[in-house]
C-alpha cells in the first residue's frame, strides 16, 4: 500500500465516525467536550453552526451519528449490548443548560439588494434563511400554517418536542433581519411566485400527502380512518383532542410510532401497531419502537391489511393476512402468504401511516421544472438546483421523506448554491471544507484533552412517571440529563477527534507503541496490498470500510500499519515513545457555508509593469 495521505481533509474526517455519519457533520467530540467543561453555550454555538436546532434535534434526531460510534466496537466483547455515546441527549443537556446565546448570533450586514424566497417554513428553508439572511440577502419565507416549524411542529407531538423549543430555536432565525415570515400564507402557483421577482426560490415544503390504503370497506369506513401526518397535524393544532376506545396504527415508520403514542395519550385504552414488515425491518427507530413497547402499546408483525370490517355501517375491525419474508439470492425480500387463515381485529378508529410523498399540484408543469415519474424534481444531486436555473429543493421535497437533520444538510448546501448563482458563480465548483490539526501535548505525559477511557455503560435518562406522561399529551417524556449524569456520559466519548499522527522519521522501530496499545491496533510488517495487510496486522481488521493508517518504508524495510477502526485515542502510544515519532493532534474539520468563504477568490490582478 502507498503512504496514507493523511492531507486530505476526507482521511482524518472518517475516522470521527459519527462527525462523519452526520448529514451535516456537526463535530460532535468538540461539543461534547465542552459540555464536560460545563461550557454549555459554547458547546450549542458548535451545534448551532452545524445542525441549526440543537434543542430540537437534541429530542428528536433519528440519531445516524449513533450507530456509526466507535464505542460500539470498543465494547464489543466487554458488554452484552454494546452502546454508543449518547451524543442525540448531550446535546439536549447543551440546549438546556445554556444561557442567553441571542448575542452571539451572526449579526446581519447591509442589503445586497437579492431576494429570495422560501417555500415552507421547515428546517430546510429555515437553514436556508439562517445562512443567507446575515449576507444581506431578502429572505421571505411562505407558510400556511400559523408558525414556523414545518413537521416539527405539527408532526411531532408535544410529549416529544414542546413547542416552547420550537417556537424558541425557530425564533433565532425568523428574527434575524432580512428575514420576512408570512403564516397563513399558502403558495398557489409557482408561475405567480416567480412573476413577484424574487432572484431565487427554495421549495422546502416537505412531503405533504400521506399514502393512503385502497381496501375494501375503505371509503364506507372513511369518518373513522384517518392518515397518519394529517391526524397527527391536527392533534397538534387542538382540532383532535380525543380518540375511541380501540385504535389500530397501520405501519411501522416512526409517524406510526407516534400515532400510537398519542392515541394512547388522548384516551384510548387499546392501540395496537400492525405492520406487514418484520419486527427488525421496521423503519422506526429502534428507540422508538422501545418507547412504545414500553408504554405497553403491542407490535403485531408480518400482517398485510385486507379489509376494514363494517357492522350496519359502523367500523368494527380489520381483516389481516399473515405473511413470512422470503428472502432471494441477493437478499430482496418478499412477502409470501403463510395460508394460515386470516385474522380479525377489533377497534373503533383506524391511523394510517403507510409512508408519505411529495405533492406539487402548484408548481404549473410548463413552469420549466422536470419532475421524475415519481413525481419528484429533476435536481442535481449536489448542488440541489433543478431544471429552472434559480429554482432549488431541499428536505423532504427533494428526494422524499428523510429526517430533520438531512433537511439542514440539505438547507446549507442549497444556500451556498443560491449564493454562488447570485454572485455569478458556477455551482458545481463546492467549495472544501476547512481544516485544522494541533497538537495536544503540554508535556511529557500530559493532554490538553481528557484521554482517560471510561469503562461506564451508556447512562439511562429518566423519564416523566408514566401515570403523568401518559395522562396528557403535552407533558414531555424524556426529562434529559442533570449535570452531574451529563459529566459521566462525556466521559465514554473516545475523542475520535484526537487523531494520532505518526512521523516516519522520528521512528527507531523500538516497538513501544506496540507492546502498550490495548487494542492492539499498530503493527510492524512488511508492505504489501490492503487485503494482505489486513490479515497480518496484530489483531483482526474486519471493518474493511474504515481505512488503514500506513507509513512508508522504515529503516528495516518494514511499515507502520494501524487499524483505525479499533483505536481508542487514548494517547499511550504517544506517551510510551522515545522519540516522540506519534503525537496526538486534533482535528477539527469546518464545512464552508453561504459567504465569501464559499465564492471564488479573485484572481490576482498583474501589475502594469509585468505586462509592460
Amino acid at each position: 500500500m502507498r503512504p496514507t495521505d493523511v492531507s486530505d481533509p476526507a482521511y482524518f474526517h472518517k475516522v470521527v465516525d459519527c462527525q462523519w455519519a452526520c448529514p451535516a457533520h456537526t463535530p460532535v467530540p468538540e461539543y461534547i467536550r465542552l459540555i464536560a467543561q460545563g461550557r454549555y453555550s459554547d458547546a450549542y454555538m458548535v451545534n448551532w453552526v452545524s445542525n441549526v436546532f440543537p434543542g430540537i434535534l437534541g429530542r428528536t434526531c433519528d440519531r445516524p451519528c449513533e450507530p456509526a460510534c466507535r464505542r460500539t466496537r470498543i465494547e464489543e466483547k466487554n458488554a452484552e449490548k454494546p452502546e454508543p455515546v449518547a451524543i442525540c441527549r448531550l446535546k439536549r443537556v447543551a440546549a438546556d443548560h445554556k444561557d442567553d446565546i441571542r448575542a452571539r448570533l451572526p449579526q446581519s450586514g447591509p442589503s445586497n439588494g437579492k431576494r429570495v424566497a422560501c417555500i415552507g417554513a421547515g428546517p430546510a428553508s429555515l437553514t436556508v434563511a439562517r445562512d443567507l439572511a446575515p449576507l444581506g440577502y431578502a429572505v421571505t419565507i411562505y407558510d400556511s400554517e400559523a408558525k414556523a416549524g414545518g413537521f416539527m411542529w405539527s408532526q411531532i407531538p408535544r410529549f416529544r418536542l414542546p413547542e416552547s423549543v420550537i417556537d424558541e430555536e425557530t425564533g433565532y432565525i425568523t428574527d434575524m433581519p432580512h428575514v420576512q415570515l408570512e403564516t397563513g400564507r399558502r403558495i398557489e402557483s409557482m408561475k405567480t411566485l416567480l412573476a413577484e421577482g424574487f432572484d431565487a426560490v427554495f421549495v422546502g415544503c416537505g412531503a405533504p400527502r400521506g399514502r393512503d390504503l385502497d381496501l375494501p370497506g375503505r371509503a364506507e369506513a372513511i369518518d373513522s380512518v384517518h392518515i397518519g401526518i394529517d391526524w397527527l397535524a391536527s392533534v397538534s393544532f387542538g382540532h383532535v383532542t380525543s380518540v375511541k376506545p380501540r385504535v389500530i396504527v397501520l405501519g411501522g415508520g416512526n409517524t406510526a410510532m407516534d400515532c400510537c403514542r398519542s392515541s394512547r395519550r388522548l384516551g384510548s385504552s387499546d392501540v395496537k401497531v400492525i405492520v406487514r414488515s418484520g419486527f427488525e425491518e421496521m423503519k422506526a427507530s429502534p428507540w422508538e419502537k422501545e418507547d412504545a413497547i414500553y408504554e405497553g402499546i403491542p407490535i403485531i408483525n408480518n400482517h398485510v391489511p385486507k379489509a376494514f370490517v363494517l357492522e350496519q355501517g359502523k367500523l368494527v375491525g380489520m381483516r389481516f393476512e399473515i405473511v413470512e419474508p422470503v428472502y432471494d439470492a441477493k437478499g430482496k425480500r418478499t412477502l409470501r402468504p403463510t395460508g394460515r387463515p386470516e385474522v380479525f381485529f377489533a377497534c373503533d378508529e383506524v391511523l394510517i401511516a403507510v409512508g408519505q410523498e411529495n405533492a406539487f399540484p402548484w408548481i404549473e408543469r410548463d413552469a420549466g421544472i422536470d419532475f421524475d415519474e415519481w413525481g419528484l424534481p429533476r435536481l442535481n444531486e449536489v448542488t440541489l438546483q433543478s431544471s429552472r436555473a434559480e429554482v432549488f429543493f431541499g428536505g423532504d421535497s427533494a428526494f422524499g421523506p428523510k429526517n430533520i437533520i438531512t433537511a439542514v444538510a440539505h438547507g446549507h448546501e442549497a444556500a451556498v448554491s443560491i449564493d454562488r448563482l447570485l454572485q455569478g458563480q458556477d455551482l458545481s465548483k463546492r467549495p472544501p471544507p476547512m481544516t485544522t490539526l494541533v497538537s495536544q501535548k503540554m508535556g511529557i505525559h500530559e493532554w490538553s484533552y481528557d484521554n482517560a477511557v471510561s469503562n461506564d455503560l451508556r447512562f439511562k435518562v429518566p423519564w416523566a412517571a408514566a401515570e403523568m406522561a401518559l395522562a396528557s399529551i403535552r407533558i414531555e417524556v424524556e426529562l434529559g440529563f442533570d449535570a452531574a449524569t451529563a459529566f459521566k456520559e462525556t466521559q465514554r466519548c473516545l475523542n475520535c477527534d484526537v487523531q494520532t499522527q505518526f512521523t516516519q522519521k522520528l521512528c527507531i522501530e523500538c516497538d513501544a507503541c506496540v507492546d502498550i496499545c490495548p487494542t492492539d491496533c499498530i503493527t510492524f510488517t512488511g508492505n504489501g496490498d490492503e487485503g494482505d495487510l489486513r490479515t497480518r496486522l496484530s489483531a483482526p481488521s474486519r471493518n474493511r470500510d474504515q481505512a488503514l493508517y500506513v507509513s512508508g518504508e522504515l529503516k528495516t524495510g518494514r511499515v507502520m500499519v494501524k487499524d483505525e477502526d479499533v483505536c481508542l485515542h487514548c494517547g499511550l502510544c504517544a506517551e510510551r515513545c522515545p522519540t516522540g515519532a506519534w503525537d496526538m493532534q486534533k482535528f477539527l474539520i469546518e464545512m464552508t457555508h453561504a459567504g465569501p468563504d464559499c465564492r471564488d477568490k479573485p484572481a490576482a490582478r498583474k501589475s502594469t509593469e509585468a505586462v509592460a
